[in-house]
């Protein structure tokens, strides 16, 4: 039987530490002076600590009862990993994280990351931000999360990034960005499982966003030791640590990729598909021409089709995937 939690520690913005100190104040929790800190206050079994850092510190006999029935559902409005873990000890498993940056972006390369993580890497990273690189705006953070994931003791990663020119022979060939990524995703796996030496533990199961209708179409791709482990696809995998993790190291390579065509062409090129996207491709295409744009860009995106005054390709009618 698990031991019940003891010591709890995250870290608050303001506006959620203005929250709790109001809810203890209006649940009779007795408070103090303690140095440095925003708040302190105690009652019973539990002392919550909130520093002017925005460090939370939870202790004693309540905190148990105390994350799961105030934070998680007053404060933070969420289940947390240090929270999560004694009652689904899956969430420490050791595992690889897949994820994939670029594939809505209009210039740039596709670019893959995996990630090995364990239980000491999780713990290590719970407070320090690592989520889904598409809720982080910033490409400075970006860059920063990236060189912490790197850093950290016992981690090991590899980075797939497929350049334009490369993305499109490839989507020429296959013509399909879901079987583009089952490959980037397969060589990711391949590539991290060659260094599963590297490891310890070994990895139990490889986890990845599942992007196609049917999860067979990063399976059939997957290399010979991909085969050797558990492939797991599922919507929303950014929420496992490990994903998002991938996810941050791939977009931390889109964005150094982007900045040095941005250097080579001496022009800015938008991230995502907009208007303000479409002006800059029909920009690029009247300082270096389609030869050029194919080498910043991916010419089966719409926005390519107005650049050069092409008429758009039909759009498909969308249709849910048969059940299974």
């Amino acid at each position: 039987m698990s031991q019940p939690l003891m010591v709890y520690t995250m870290t608050l913005d303001s506006d959620r530490a203005s929250v709790l100190e109001t809810y203890l104040k209006s649940h009779g929790y007795e408070f103090r002076d303690v140095p440095y800190a925003r708040f302190a206050a105690s009652k019973e079994k539990v002392n919550v600590v909130c520093y002017q850092s925005g460090k939370l510190v939870v202790q004693g006999k309540g905190t148990q009862e105390f994350v799961e029935f105030v934070l998680e559902p007053h404060i933070l409005k969420e289940a947390r990993l240090g929270y999560e873990s004694l009652f689904n000890p899956e969430t420490l498993l050791p595992r690889l994280g897949i994820d994939e940056s670029g594939k809505g972006d209009f210039f740039g390369p596709l670019c893959v990351a995996g990630v090995y993580v364990n239980a000491t890497m999780l713990d290590q990273w719970r407070d320090s931000g690592i989520k889904d690189s598409k809720n982080i705006s910033s490409d400075r953070r970006i860059l920063d999360l990236a060189g912490l994931i790197r850093e950290t003791s016992g981690c090991v990663s590899t980075t797939v990034p497929i350049g334009n020119e490369a993305y499109n022979r490839l989507y020429a060939s296959m013509r399909s960005v879901n079987k583009i990524l089952a490959w980037g995703h397969a060589r990711v796996i391949e590539n991290l499982m060659a260094q599963r030496h590297r490891m310890n533990p070994l990895p139990v199961r490889a986890i990845s966003d599942q992007f196609a209708s049917s999860q067979e179409t990063v399976a059939r791709a997957l290399m010979p030791l991909g085969r050797q482990i558990e492939l797991v696809q599922r919507h929303k995998a950014e929420s496992d640590l490990a994903v998002a993790a991938a996810s941050i190291l791939a977009r931390a390579e889109f964005v150094q990729r982007l900045k040095r065509l941005e250097e080579q062409y001496a022009m800015n090129l938008p991230k995502g598909a907009s208007a303000q996207v479409d002006a800059a491709a029909a920009d690029f295409l009247a300082r270096h021409g389609r030869e050029k744009l194919s080498a910043v860009a991916k010419m089966h995106f719409r926005t390519a089709y107005r650049a050069q005054g092409l008429p758009e390709p039909p759009r498909r009618e969308w249709r849910r995937p048969p059940e299974a």
